[in-house]
């Protein structure tokens, strides 16, 4: 047993064979000598074991296993990484904000839409040209905004919307059908929006009366009841209604001397920047192609500007009743 505690193999062979009688010295030297190789080897950990026999030979316990120091980097979210941004603002007090397109980073557009709630001007991407837009329940916003754009207050604007409830809330809705043979065009609508449509519907008394000045108590507004309504299909305009949570009074971006649309945001800064634009978000150069604007106030549907959407086989286009009228003559 005492071999066993050194991890010696001391078998048969381990004893002298030409004796079967061995002394007790001898046997002590040969211990003595096992006991010294064991001493050169690897320690082993201390076994307690039932044996009779003692030893004065000392002993190393097994070390402990090594410590190790784990160390964890906690990275962090998009949404803290937006205050890390550097914002962008010009000169004169414009907040200028540069956004992916697809709207893989819709967070940088929480500044622009606390502006909008307080009563701020911007301009905004739509699926066609950049639109100047405010808070439609902010009187002082919407008079800022036909400053800026030398609106008549003859001339109502439209309203950007998320979705076909919205247009249902601030207009009297859709044509329906009837058992007259009136056409449903709610139907046919719902396969253009998203889009790059306007309609022409008459406003709801939901609607602000500073939109459109609904109501027969002014008499040179009495006859203007009706407003644009757009649903367009862009991304980042969607995120900026869905996180206003409102639709947006809303007029496309021209350029004041020429008329003409202005399709560079950075133009577009340029040019309103100094007369008291608040900010710009920058969706790349849009093309000169404006919405397909549609009167749904007639039967049927006509068509008063083509522009990127395109006709649809239930509506009317006056050119083309010119047309036939002139091959007939």
């Amino acid at each position: 047993m005492l071999c066993r505690l050194f991890g010696l193999k001391l078998g048969y062979a381990a004893w002298p064979a030409s004796s079967s009688r061995i002394s007790v010295k001898e046997t002590m030297v040969a211990l003595q000598t096992k006991t010294t190789t064991c001493a050169a080897a690897t320690p082993l950990p201390l076994r307690r074991s039932p044996t009779p026999f003692t030893s004065n030979a000392s002993f190393q316990l097994s070390q402990k296993p090594p410590r190790f120091v784990v160390s964890a980097v906690v990275k962090k979210s998009p949404k803290r990484l937006k205050y890390s941004v550097p914002r962008l603002p010009k000169e004169d007090g414009l907040l200028y904000i540069e956004v992916d397109p697809e709207g893989s980073d819709t967070w940088k557009l929480d500044s622009a839409v606390e502006l909008l709630k307080s009563g701020a001007v911007g301009v905004i991407p739509t699926d066609t040209v950049y639109a100047m837009v405010c808070d439609m329940n902010n009187h002082d916003a919407i008079e800022r905004l036909r400053r800026l754009k030398e609106v008549e207050t003859s001339k109502p604007f439209s309203i950007l919307c998320r979705s076909l409830h919205d247009i249902d809330t601030y207009t009297t809705g859709f044509p329906r059908g009837n058992s007259n043979g009136l056409s449903d065009y709610f139907r046919a609508v719902k396969h253009c929006v998203p889009g790059p449509y306007t309609f022409i519907l008459t406003a709801s008394k939901a609607l602000p009366k500073q939109c459109v000045k609904y109501g027969p108590a002014i008499p040179k507004y009495a006859s203007r009841k009706s407003l644009g309504v757009r649903i367009p299909d862009d991304v980042v305009c969607q995120a900026v209604l869905e996180k206003m949570g409102a639709p947006l009074i809303s007029t496309s971006v021209r350029s004041p001397q020429e008329n003409q649309w202005i399709i560079d945001p950075v133009l577009i800064a340029d040019t309103y920047g100094p007369e008291g634009l608040n900010f710009v978000i920058d969706a790349g150069v849009r093309l000169a192609n404006p919405s397909t604007v549609v009167d749904m106030l007639q039967i049927p549907p006509t068509i008063i500007r083509q522009g990127k959407g395109s006709k649809q086989p239930w509506m009317a286009d006056p050119n083309d009743a010119v047309e036939e009228k002139d091959q007939e003559g």
